[in-house]
């Protein structure tokens, strides 16, 4: 029968919290297992709880030389029994979020309990969530399809090196049914008619992002026939709630300077990010502003990454990296709406296009890294390993030989472009894994896709080369 869903995300989250806090608070000490029939595993990893005058042991399944280790039982040892004895891996990140913040001398104590306490709490709703999304996914063949839409949906363990990897504060169980990506449901957006003079919008393409919102709703169709003077401003349905409770929206409202229209046009998806969503008919993907914490922080759209996407767009283009490296592309943000409220930097409104390449009949075969070396639930083989396989056995070759030659096509199209980009542009890209897609039709990545108007780097000593090209 397996393991439960409870045991797997339990496991899950051991292996994400145990990760971050070897490589940011304590190593360990190591040690190798290699006469003792009575520790099956090759190595042992001690943790010292100095706090309170214990240690715990960490049976190592398998040791990574780049620190993505795995993991087997927990032991704690007993002072009183002088013995160990085996815990559940909740407890041992209990025990070691205790240690962590005993170890912060110099923070006021209040201030360090109420932040222990948040951990805790983020560590608890992380194990739960996943736990329900292990349960309810766990069957559904959709994990395993290569299709942009069920790849993004299908991250049920969220960042390998994140503490609380599916922590979703301020998203209760109602709303993770409805909006959530790994529940894999759909919704409508919800829209609101603004006048024109509190409209803040830009866009680096041919198009203003006033009339791509109106685009979303109609189509091909005939006009909405909204008023001259006013602009249609999308909203995710989380973001609209919380919008009708703010008093600055009310009083806008009251002033008919703000209308809400409710739900209307096409359905979207949610993609991996939570706030990003998707739509197989539209020509963009749309990023929103979420009163939701998604694993640690609040996912806000701020107006220099409104600015930041639209400048990039623009500077992208007048470098023409993207002629000279095709198979290396930039998913661009280059358009934005926002509203304008007085005495506040985001009212709230603020969302941001980016580029849409995969609509329905051209979204096969696109998959996040993320997605792709997810470890696997059990019983399965990971995404990577099943893709290599199935080369392996297409190509009659051994699998080594066909790994060695698709990490070659990795490097030729995602690692040697973007170090040609900051070598002779002075951009640099943050791109983890979750913000890296690639095109793996073909059985080998063929192009690489990099998303995340958040994460561009210029260099100080281009900035005089730079500022010439896009002077923004």
């Amino acid at each position: 029968m397996g393991p439960s869903a409870r045991a797997i995300a339990e496991q899950a989250s051991f292996q994400a919290f145990l990760h971050g806090y070897l490589q940011e608070i304590d190593p360990g000490q190591w040690r190798e297992n290699t006469h003792s029939a009575r520790m099956p595993n090759p190595w042992t990893c001690e943790l010292s709880l100095e706090s309170q005058r214990s240690r715990l042991a960490i049976d190592i399944v398998y040791r990574s030389d780049l620190g993505r280790h795995r993991y087997g039982k927990v032991r704690q040892w007993q002072n009183g029994r002088y013995c160990w004895a085996e815990i559940e891996p909740f407890q041992a990140m209990c025990l070691l979020v205790r240690e962590l913040y005993a170890r912060s001398a110099g923070m006021v104590p209040e201030l360090r309990k109420l932040r222990e306490l948040e951990l805790l709490h983020r560590l608890t709703d992380s194990y739960g969530v996943m736990t329900r999304y292990v349960a309810k996914r766990r069957h559904d063949p959709r994990l395993h399809q290569s299709c942009f839409l069920e790849a993004e949906q299908s991250l049920l363990f969220g960042h390998a090196s994140h503490p609380t990897p599916k922590s979703r504060q301020g998203m209760p169980e109602w709303q993770q049914d409805a909006y959530a990506p790994e529940l894999a449901n759909r919704f409508q957006l919800h829209y609101f008619m603004v006048h024109e003079s509190c409209v803040d919008e830009d866009s680096a393409t041919a198009l203003p992002a006033s009339t791509m919102a109106e685009f979303l709703i109609k189509g091909g169709s005939p006009s909405l026939n909204l008023p001259d003077d006013h602009v249609l401003i999308p909203a995710h349905p989380l973001q609209a709630q919380w919008l009708l409770l703010q008093p600055a929206v009310q009083q806008a409202i009251e002033d008919e300077i703000i209308h809400p229209l409710g739900a209307l046009g096409p359905e979207f998806y949610a993609t991996s990010s939570v706030r990003t969503l998707y739509s197989e008919q539209a020509d963009w993907m749309l990023k929103f502003s979420i009163p939701v914490k998604v694993t640690n922080s609040l996912r806000v759209n701020k107006v220099p990454e409104l600015r930041a996407g639209v400048v990039m767009a623009r500077l992208i283009q007048q470098t023409g990296f993207a002629e000279s490296e095709p198979a290396f592309r930039i998913l661009q943000d280059p358009a934005y709406l926002t509203v304008n409220l007085p005495g506040q930097a985001e009212s709230g409104f603020e969302v941001i296009f980016r580029e849409n390449p995969f609509p329905k009949g051209e979204d096969h075969g696109v998959i996040s890294l993320a997605a792709l070396t997810q470890d696997p639930l059990p019983g399965r083989n990971s995404r990577l390993l099943g893709l290599i396989e199935g080369v392996a056995l297409n190509e009659n070759r051994s699998q080594t030989s066909v790994s060695q030659d698709w990490f070659q096509y990795y490097l030729a199209c995602a690692i040697a472009p973007a170090l040609r980009l900051y070598d002779e542009h002075g951009i640099a890209l943050e791109a983890h894994q979750q913000n890296s897609l690639l095109d793996i039709r073909g059985g080998y990545p063929d192009a690489y896709y990099y998303r995340d108007n958040q994460g561009y780097y210029l260099s100080e000593s281009r900035r005089e080369s730079l500022t010439a090209l896009c002077p923004d």
